[in-house]
């Protein structure tokens, strides 16, 4: 059975930035999509109103937050892409550390 899990955060509050952040989005990287793929999530979408951006995955019943973050982590280009992206992020004021 799949189920859907929904997030919110914003992107800085930069036009360049965010075109920027667009264009990544247009070739994300196959190593990327993969491990998307290799956790369990079948269909992952983003969507843009401003800065606010809202991201819909959904998952088969192999995923798990705890394996996909174990997976991560010892997959440099996953490091890489995360942490290219959290140039172009910010969480929200409302949300938890982590």
């Amino acid at each position: 059975m799949r189920r859907r899990f929904c997030f919110t955060l914003d992107l800085k509050n930069d036009p360049a930035l965010i075109a920027e952040y667009r264009k990544y989005h247009e070739k994300i990287w196959p190593e990327i999509t993969q491990g998307l793929k290799d956790s369990g999530i079948e269909d992952l979408e983003i969507y843009l109103l401003g800065t606010r951006m809202f991201m819909i995955m959904e998952v088969n019943e192999s995923f798990s937050f705890e394996k996909k973050a174990k997976a991560d982590q010892q997959n440099p280009k996953i490091q890489a892409w995360e942490q290219l992206m959290w140039r172009f992020q910010q969480a929200l004021p409302e949300a938890k550390p982590g």
